[in-house]
């Protein structure tokens, strides 16, 4: 099997997140931070190319608003080199965007996920990219889930991204930490996706032997 030819998309990393209105709560945003700028930092030292995705709202928006400091990109992105640059609107990187091009311009057939958040521009972008042909891979300590409570119910942001992760390894992107994924880029090795039939039987099978 040869190797992947991986990118390494970095999603709205931006102050936001971590000093703003919409603080990420799981994991805690320290861990995700760190291990976002870990990832990049082995994506660059083995010709990972590296794509830099930048969300923003009208300047009127209470989150996100351009021009605002909170809608600028964390220094732990911003002080790191990258490859390709996106700025986007919508939850998926590609939605009215060139990073479809630009990904079959480079011949990339497996795009890592990072940033924030797990439950709607990254996994917004990881249906994309299944649909688009790539394999995908996300690395869940380095994004991070918010709590919500609206009029279908509440629930915490830990529950949130777990849920999350676990549909997306069932069909969607092999969810690894990022130190597995270093060790996978190192020898140059592909993460194994699950899928949906073994992840239902799994599941089946243990509740039968309670």
């Amino acid at each position: 099997m040869s190797a992947p030819r991986r990118a390494l998309i970095v999603i709205d990393v931006q102050n936001e997140y971590v000093t703003g209105d919409l603080p990420i709560e799981y994991p805690p945003v320290e861990t995700s931070l760190a291990n976002i700028g870990r990832a990049m930092d082995a994506a660059r030292e083995a010709g990972v190319p590296i794509v830099v995705v930048q969300n923003f709202a009208p300047a009127t928006s209470p989150l996100f608003a351009r021009g605002g400091a909170m809608a600028e990109l964390h220094p732990v992105v911003a002080s790191r080199p990258h490859d390709h640059y996106v700025e986007k609107s919508l939850p998926s990187a590609y939605a009215g965007t060139d990073l479809g091009a630009w990904l079959r311009s480079q011949q990339i057939d497996t795009l890592t996920v990072i940033g924030y958040m797990t439950h709607n521009c990254d996994a917004s972008t990881i249906f994309h990219a299944v649909h688009d042909g790539l394999a995908v891979e996300f690395l869940d300590d380095a994004t991070g889930s918010v709590p919500y409570e609206n009029s279908a119910g509440s629930a915490s942001a830990q529950e949130i991204h777990r849920v999350f992760s676990v549909v997306l390894q069932s069909r969607f992107a092999a969810v690894a930490s990022t130190d597995q994924w270093i060790d996978a880029v190192k020898g140059g090795a592909p993460l194994e996706r699950g899928n949906i039939y073994a992840s239902n039987q799994k599941a089946r099978a243990s509740r039968q032997a309670r």
